[in-house]
């Protein structure tokens, strides 16, 4: 009797707990997420090749794709734990892979590490259903949640890509390409530039535009640093923005296919380059003539990942997130931003038009999340209303403006700089409103001296 009395107690918390708001809300939230990836595994398959869900399954055993990502993301579940329990979640994690490590060597299979890494976000997700409770388990669950969700992120993104490059035959990239004139031209100027300083500029180019989600776990884990103390997240952090870019930006790519100039107007330089797809041989040492852009069929494999740019609306969240934090962590947050704005270009896998919607795109998103942070009000509104309008109309003046922009630089040149300044500036002044002002200590009155 007194069993059942008691099963009926369990059941009753346990139903009354998760009918509370925020517990619907993740649940919800889950549910969306995992019928998102279902959805992604399906059309990866249907194409013949293995979706986010298998991809990341595989790298349980298999060589993953990118080590440092792994450890990264085992960085940022590591928030919730105690030092000691840093210590010895990392020395599990190495140790894994050190036995990868010999296996692989020992049958000659494909080396790289980070199986360590996931195996211990995984074991902490099992510590948590079966060894915490409430709070605890709640914490030690968003943690590896967190980390769980980068990677995931990083295996939406490359289904997302196939899915662009199957779907969409036809890119626009003689658009863009003409819309770019306004600007000078910025991706053959800064082409040439990299090809000037020879490899060390273009590898060092290349190693910022690869790891440049390893430098948003550098800022989010000095946001993160104080979760292990208070037992607790803070309200918004880079991590947020910088997954709600990834999952909303491959839906502009369907909207707007581009390849990019080293693929439409490539020459095969650093190695890549459109072949007989491309428009003509020019980048990065002829741009293009004007004339009256159409669609052009492209191959079924390159991306169509250009407009906008996620790379530069990726290093703008940095830069914003790491403004408030130390001086090496100010000075690295513009490093990396400038540094990926020169890969983009110079590489060739973007125009200049995609750099301006995507700092636009960055800004409206975190202006968004900071708003949902902290109450929806009027000036939120106004501050993600103008980005959206101004990114809207951006897209609109790409595709049936074009000729109108190349004719007239002097013009549109300057009115898209200021269309993207008047949004950066809005998210300053509306954010700077939103801090709390800093309350004066009241000073105590000084005593009359004795006569």
């Amino acid at each position: 009797m007194a069993s059942r009395v008691f099963s009926r107690i369990n059941l009753r918390t346990f139903f009354a707990a998760w009918r509370r708001p925020w517990a619907l809300l993740w649940t919800g939230a889950g549910v969306v997420v995992l019928g998102f990836l279902i959805t992604l595994e399906i059309a990866a398959r249907h194409y013949g090749l293995p979706g986010p869900l298998t991809t990341q399954a595989q790298e349980v055993i298999f060589a993953p794709k990118s080590g440092p990502l792994l450890y990264a993301s085992m960085a940022l579940m590591m928030v919730v734990l105690t030092w000691r329990q840093r210590f010895i979640a990392f020395g599990v994690a190495v140790g894994i892979d050190v036995v990868f490590f010999l296996v692989r060597w020992a049958v000659d299979a494909k080396m790289m590490f980070g199986n360590g890494a996931l195996w211990v976000m995984l074991g902490y997700a099992v510590i948590a259903v079966t060894r915490r409770t409430g709070r605890e388990r709640a914490l030690l669950l968003k943690g590896v949640g967190l980390g769980l969700l980068l990677v995931a992120g990083r295996k939406t993104g490359d289904t997302w890509l196939l899915i662009t490059s199957k779907t969409r035959p036809a890119v626009l990239d003689q658009y863009v390409a003409t819309a770019d004139h306004a600007l000078g031209n910025p991706s053959w100027v800064m082409g040439r530039l990299v090809e000037a300083t020879g490899p060390i500029g273009t590898h060092l180019l290349d190693y910022v535009y690869i790891q440049l989600a390893v430098a948003a776990v550098v800022v989010a884990l000095y946001q993160l640093r104080n979760v292990a103390a208070e037992r607790r997240f803070p309200g918004h952090h880079l991590v947020r923005t910088f997954l709600v870019i990834g999952l909303v930006g491959p839906a502009i790519y369907m909207v707007f296919p581009v390849v990019g100039p080293v693929f439409a107007y490539g020459n095969g330089a650093f190695g890549t380059g459109g072949g007989h797809w491309a428009l003509a041989d020019l980048w990065p040492h002829t741009p293009p003539p004007l004339h009256s852009p159409h669609d052009m069929t492209y191959d079924d494999i390159t991306p169509r990942n250009c407009m906008p740019s996620l790379h530069t609306a990726w290093a703008t969240t940095i830069f914003i997130h790491s403004r408030k934090g130390p001086r090496v962590l100010r000075f690295a947050g513009a490093f990396w931003l400038i540094a990926t704005l020169s890969a983009t270009l110079g590489f060739g896998y973007h125009y200049g038009v995609d750099l301006v919607a995507g700092v636009v795109f960055a800004v409206t998103i975190e202006a968004a999340l900071r708003a949902l942070d902290r109450g929806w009000d009027r000036s939120a509104t106004r501050l993600v209303a103008h980005g959206a309008t101004v990114f809207v109309v951006l897209l609109l003046s790409y595709r049936y403006l074009p000729m109108r922009m190349a004719e007239y630089p002097w013009m549109f040149g300057p009115l898209l700089i200021l269309a993207m300044a008047s949004v950066v500036y809005g998210y300053m002044r509306t954010t700077e409103l939103w801090e709390p002002k800093a309350v004066p200590v009241p000073q105590p009155e000084p005593q009359p001296e004795p006569a």
